[in-house]
């Protein structure tokens, strides 16, 4: 269970640095178009974000997970998807913290649009593999973009070696955390 809460918060930490860097962009180049999946930073980030959304509320067994979704107003600017993403990340670094040993293998249920007792089933620790595996895509792709920038790409990748731990202490010191013992 603890790789599942240290992948939330090596998320967190990701997220938080990546949309620092893409608050340093002006609006225009928030919103502009841009070569990859979603043709924007804007809309891959707020994509990111809902999928959270879903996923998170999914795992938490709430049945409006599909409203959830098909509700989402997308952020306009990098200083509200930046809040509403740290807001999702709690809540995903909060429901890791839950985890005991056999969670894993729960069934966690979806609505894709026809009800949860139609829709598929999954057991929870593939469900947080796909999450962190759309998250970690995603931010990739964001990350390339915002390459094309005048603002640098944020390191991404240095939040789970216990090595590493230097670079990632202002990040954690920032958030009140420590690193494990």
């Amino acid at each position: 269970m603890d790789l599942f809460l240290i992948q939330a918060r090596a998320n967190r930490l990701a997220n938080r640095r990546l949309l620092a860097a893409v608050a340093a962009l002006s609006e225009a180049d928030f919103h502009a178009p841009r070569t990859s999946f979603f043709p924007s930073l804007a809309l891959t980030l707020n994509h990111l974000l809902n999928v959270d959304r879903y996923y998170i509320a999914a795992l938490q067994g709430d049945a409006a997970m599909r409203s959830i979704w098909a509700g989402y107003v997308p952020a306009q600017t990098a200083l509200e998807l930046a809040a509403r993403q740290d807001e999702s990340d709690q809540r995903l670094i909060g429901f890791c913290a839950g985890l005991r040993p056999g969670d894993e293998e729960c069934i966690v249920a979806f609505d894709r649009g026809a009800g949860i007792e139609a829709g598929p089933r999954e057991p929870l620790g593939r469900v947080l593999a796909h999450l962190f595996m759309h998250q970690t895509h995603h931010r990739g792709q964001a990350h390339a973009m915002l390459a094309g920038t005048l603002v640098k790409p944020p390191q991404l990748d240095d939040f789970i070696l216990l090595g590493d731990s230097v670079h990632r202490g202002g990040d954690m010191a920032a958030l009140g955390w420590q690193e494990p013992v």
